[in-house]
């Protein structure tokens, strides 16, 4: 009996809808209905489509570009307007996939305009509960003091006959698929010069 009250409190919030909000949701539903319709009885939406897309990117400037993600290296075309990315897709002139992406490579433009992408370094303490905010250059400090401080604890320069060895087996670097060639270059030299061995990359995993 307690949830009655309620009932007909929804009863009366779902009679406040106006005659003019009637029709609008009801022309909506139906154009919807209708688009639906159309595409289950064959007919090609790929012109309406088409032109939608155009109209989008029509005063946009396009760059040429390249997937970050695999090493496969497809092209993309990256739409801006003052210097705003709207639109990324393949690159029909691309020799590598003429013009096609994959799922993830369709998605690139998500990996630069997302509300849910972390701009911020976490950081949470060991035992703690709630997560702190740092700043970028306190952050690479302390990366850069502990992979020092595991370096010089674990650092084997020769074996027990005397054979030279010069790694590391405490340190395991996991590469990301959105590095370019330029960052893995210079991430090979580094961990290679720390003598990590563990080095892989999470698109082989």
């Amino acid at each position: 009996m307690a949830e009655l009250p309620a009932l007909a409190g929804a009863e009366e919030r779902a009679m406040d809808v106006t005659r003019r909000d009637f029709f609008r949701l009801s022309a909506s539903a139906a154009a919807g209905t209708a688009v639906g319709g159309l595409a289950g009885l064959g007919v090609d939406l790929s012109p309406a489509v088409a032109r939608a897309q155009a109209l989008r990117i029509k005063d946009a400037k396009a760059v040429p570009s390249v997937c970050p993600y695999c090493a496969v290296g497809c092209g993309t075309l990256v739409h801006t307007v003052e210097g705003t990315i709207v639109n990324i897709e393949g690159d029909p002139k691309s020799p590598v996939s003429e013009g096609t992406l994959c799922p993830k490579g369709a998605a690139t433009y998500q990996l630069h305009v997302n509300p849910n992408r972390a701009t911020r370094v976490l950081h949470r303490a060991p035992g703690a509960t709630e997560w702190e905010v740092w700043d970028l250059e306190r952050a690479l400090d302390r990366a850069a003091e502990l992979v020092k401080k595991t370096r010089d604890e674990t650092f084997v320069e020769r074996t027990a006959d005397g054979r030279p060895l010069n790694h590391t087996l405490a340190i395991f670097s996991l590469g990301g698929a959105t590095m370019d060639n330029e960052w893995n270059h210079v991430q090979q030299k580094l961990l290679r010069g720390l003598g990590v061995v563990a080095i892989e990359n999470q698109a082989r995993i």
